[in-house]
């Protein structure tokens, strides 16, 4: 059947001139967004390197306070894993735990048990509700943050009527302890706690800042002389610093994944959902019925038909294309095998008539008129060169 010959293959692929014009929108985004976060991570990197380590000199490190303990006979060594800092636990010890919160809750558990009763001083820098309840059970952080700086010390504690006025807001505490010093209230709650371990002559300072012990900050108020008193009460101090690269890290306890991921991801995850919705909604379709509309020239037919023709490729749309031409092929067929317009569309009504007319394969004309759509462009340029062959064959028969 003659209907079935194609014509030469027409090339459809896009060149390489149409992909860079569809694609540079895209890659000069990206390129921006890379730039933009390799700049903040610069920036944020040199603000803040080196937070609450003896070691550093930067504005937020702590190597004024080790210096000044160094001076006064007192050592001063960093340890980066639990086991390093439970180790050190005696009456001759000062552990100081910088970022309690970023322990997990296996580590808060083994830190606590291996420094009760052993007569050392724990100093907790900032301790939140995710590091309370295993490292200070008798404590809890109070719902609001102080925003006064600097505070009175109001208690009877020797360390902080010498010191006076110092910064230790942010967090506010409450504690069930009846012997415990309550210090630095903002609000009538304290900003310091300092917990007697009545069975093994130890104790537990808790302190609701770091600011105290920051380079920038410790030659404001009184806040270098609490500093060295609660720091330089025995003549050795460990400064344990949470890494990732302790193995005892790896245990998440009873935490889930959302859990252990910054508070900040989740807010940028989210912005992302909202972004991408405002676009889905920006780039829809427009709901709602058409408005016929007079052109305001004429349009010759093939440049309507080439349009289109773009608009179908554009969208991959070859399900809607090949059931255009079908369409069409089939309302102009009918007439010529003597079938009413009206059941052009009726495989029953129409492919007899076109067998007979033909004396041809009614399974062929079914996959030509009524098939799947095409799989891709080179298909469905052979679908309209066979529907036109077609055709022209039902009109010279």
């Amino acid at each position: 059947m003659t209907a079935e010959a194609t014509l030469p293959a027409t090339s459809a692929s896009p060149t390489a001139r149409q992909v860079w014009t569809r694609a540079r929108g895209i890659l000069l985004a990206l390129v921006i967004l890379l730039a933009a976060a390799v700049a903040i991570a610069a920036i944020r990197s040199d603000a803040r390197h080196g937070d609450l380590d003896p070691r550093s000199a930067d504005p937020y490190g702590s190597r004024a306070v080790a210096e000044l303990l160094g001076d006064r006979g007192v050592s001063t060594r960093v340890v980066t894993t639990l086991a390093q800092a439970r180790a050190a636990a005696g009456p001759d010890t000062t552990l100081l735990v910088a970022v309690p919160d970023l322990l997990t809750n296996s580590q808060q558990s083994g830190l606590h048990a291996a420094f009760a009763n052993s007569g050392s001083r724990t100093v907790l820098v900032a301790p939140g509700p995710a590091s309370l309840p295993r490292l200070a059970p008798e404590v809890t952080a109070d719902a609001g943050v102080s925003y006064d700086s600097p505070l009175s010390p109001d208690c009877s504690l020797p360390a902080a009527q010498r010191a006076g006025d110092a910064e230790t807001g942010d967090y506010r505490y409450r504690t069930t302890a009846a012997d415990a010093d309550e210090c630095y209230p903002s609000d009538g709650r304290p900003t310091l706690l300092r917990l007697p371990d009545t069975s093994g002559g130890g104790d537990t300072v808790v302190i609701g800042s770091p600011d105290i012990l920051f380079n920038k900050r410790l030659d404001k108020q009184g806040n270098a002389s609490l500093a060295l008193q609660l720091l330089g009460s025995r003549p050795h101090l460990v400064w344990y610093l949470p890494s990732l690269s302790d193995t005892s890290a790896t245990d998440s306890g009873s935490q889930s994944f959302f859990d252990l991921l910054p508070s900040g991801w989740l807010w940028g995850t989210l912005q992302l959902f909202i972004a991408a919705g405002v676009a889905a909604l920006w780039r829809a379709r427009r709901l709602g019925p058409l408005v016929p509309e007079k052109l305001p020239v004429a349009i010759r037919a093939s440049e309507t038909v080439e349009g289109r023709a773009r608009l179908y490729r554009k969208a991959n749309a070859r399900d809607r294309a090949a059931n255009a031409l079908r369409s069409t092929t089939r309302t102009r067929l009918a007439p010529l095998a003597g079938v009413p317009v009206s059941q052009a569309h009726a495989p029953e009504a129409l492919l007899p008539a076109l067998s007979a007319h033909l004396h041809g394969d009614g399974q062929t004309l079914h996959a030509l008129l009524f098939g799947p759509p095409p799989s891709d462009d080179a298909a469905l340029i052979a679908l309209a060169d066979q529907l036109d062959a077609l055709e022209r064959e039902v009109r010279r028969s």
